[in-house]
């Protein structure tokens, strides 16, 4: 299983550096020191971390809507872009490290209200979700 150093589970959590310094101070994600000083997190803990804290979030009651839907993909973000049509809107938000754009009916992005400058939560439901890996394992040189 891969290890992590702090700002690869910054980048990856989409927070500060300093926050998961103080997540792993605190005790609520565990990490060791490699040999050469630096705090590494296992990739197993990590995993498990970010599904208790997605849970957590389910869970708070925060967003019930959350609760009453079966889409769990939420990217609740600011809106960085509306290009509006004719007949047709793109609106693109960035959510934490993570760029998502909508196409959407120009009158739906007015009704909402979306403007750059606007928060708004984009949520994802698909059939079909392509993942790509970051690691060369298994994969064949010619």
């Amino acid at each position: 299983m891969p290890n992590f150093r702090i700002s690869e589970v910054a980048a990856l959590v989409g927070v500060s550096g300093d926050t998961v310094r103080r997540w792993v101070d605190s005790g609520r994600l565990a990490a060791v020191r490699d040999r050469n000083g630096q705090r590494i997190v296992d990739g197993t803990a990590l995993a498990a971390f970010m599904r208790e804290e997605a849970h957590a979030d389910t869970d708070s009651g925060e967003d019930s809507a959350r609760r009453l839907s079966s889409a769990r993909n939420r990217f609740h973000g600011l809106v960085t872009d509306v290009v509006l049509g004719d007949v047709m809107a793109q609106v693109e938000i960035q959510a934490g490290p993570h760029r998502v754009v909508s196409l959407m009916s120009r009158e739906a992005a007015e009704d909402l209200g979306l403007e750059v400058g606007s928060v708004a939560t984009a949520i994802v439901k698909s059939t079909n979700v392509v993942v790509e890996s970051d690691t060369s394992k298994g994969a064949h040189h010619a």
